[in-house]
């Protein structure tokens, strides 16, 4: 395999890329490291791993799920993924944590907060810091993504940050694009954004528990059902469906992702799916060239010193932005 030499003895990609075809959890966590790490040779080693067991990815129901912090999405994720793998599934959760924008720390909190999954043998939790990436996405998601698949997965569950930012970059993942909100729509309406609900897939109204909090949530839902109603559907052959359910009691998550499944049948059967998928591959393609001029430019000493003069310049009032541009651009070549 290309690569190899490339590598230290003990990282052998061909033994590698066995052990995670057969399921190795431990196979499956090196495999993402490597795909995560910053290091040019890493970096090529998880390209040729990818690209040797892409055949064996393609199947799993991708699922991107978002919310407001405190929606219950972690608490939701947890009884659904038990609900999956209780069903014969295996679930991979790949949960992005809020990053610090001056340190790039994270909390990665999911796994003591999806307490069923962390100790379920189906299922694989993966936290990892979204690092300021746009739309609550960690950078090597799509990679992750793949070589869960590859590992048996045939449910990947991505939940985000949900802190206001593009989720755009969610519904290029998935196929599925499930909004968490809370009851108690009301005046909270005004202030979601159209562009979440135009991509939404499903909404589900979480905190659905008895008495009140049912009342609420139904009360709530018919407000974004007439949200929906004036908005462009993501697909001619779907109308996205309003729920009411209680992430914390397990109420109606079967009854949701029934919807889940019905929508992959109904666009599987209108070639919609496979569609979907080659637009994101073609997305994919160009933010990975997007990330090779990035390295161009902070990968060399040399260039980061040149780069940071013309920053200063521009900072200082002595050139122009169009000019600090056309100059760091001619540092890599453009």
């Amino acid at each position: 395999m290309k690569g190899l030499m490339a590598l230290p003895p003990s990282l052998d990609l061909d033994s590698l890329r066995e052990r995670l075809l057969a399921g190795d959890r431990a196979a499956l966590a090196r495999a993402i490291t490597l795909a995560e790490s910053k290091r040019a040779d890493h970096r090529a080693a998880a390209r040729d791993l990818i690209d040797a067991v892409l055949p064996q990815t393609g199947t799993a129901i991708r699922v991107g799920i978002t919310g407001v912090p405190g929606v219950g999405k972690s608490t939701t994720i947890d009884n659904l993924g038990a609900n999956l793998t209780a069903a014969g599934h295996k679930v991979a959760v790949l949960a992005v944590d809020p990053s610090s924008s001056r340190t790039g720390g994270s909390i990665l909190g999911d796994k003591t907060r999806m307490a069923q999954l962390a100790l379920d043998p189906n299922a694989f939790i993966r936290p990892s810091p979204s690092s300021g990436t746009l739309g609550g996405v960690a950078a090597k998601t799509r990679e992750t993504m793949l070589l869960c698949e590859a590992a048996g997965f045939d449910v990947i569950l991505v939940e985000t940050v949900g802190v206001g930012q593009s989720e755009t970059a969610v519904a290029d993942l998935t196929d599925f694009f499930l909004v968490l909100m809370l009851p108690g729509a009301g005046d909270e309406l005004q202030g979601i954004k159209k562009g979440i609900l135009e991509l939404a897939d499903m909404i589900a109204v979480n905190k659905a528990d008895d008495g009140e909090g049912e009342r609420r949530a139904n009360a709530a839902a018919g407000e974004y059902r007439a949200a929906l109603h004036i908005l462009s559907a993501p697909s001619s052959s779907w109308t996205p469906p309003v729920v009411t359910i209680s992430g914390l009691n397990n109420k109606r998550l079967d009854a949701m992702w029934e919807k889940v499944v019905d929508h992959r049948n109904k666009l599987t059967a209108t070639g919609e799916i496979v569609k979907k998928r080659r637009a994101q591959d073609v997305k994919w393609m160009w933010a990975l060239v997007h990330e090779r001029l990035h390295q161009r430019l902070v990968g060399s000493p040399e260039v980061r010193k040149q780069t940071a003069e013309a920053e200063a310049g521009v900072a200082r009032g002595e050139s122009s932005p169009a000019a600090g541009a056309e100059t760091i651009a001619t540092l890599i070549g453009l």
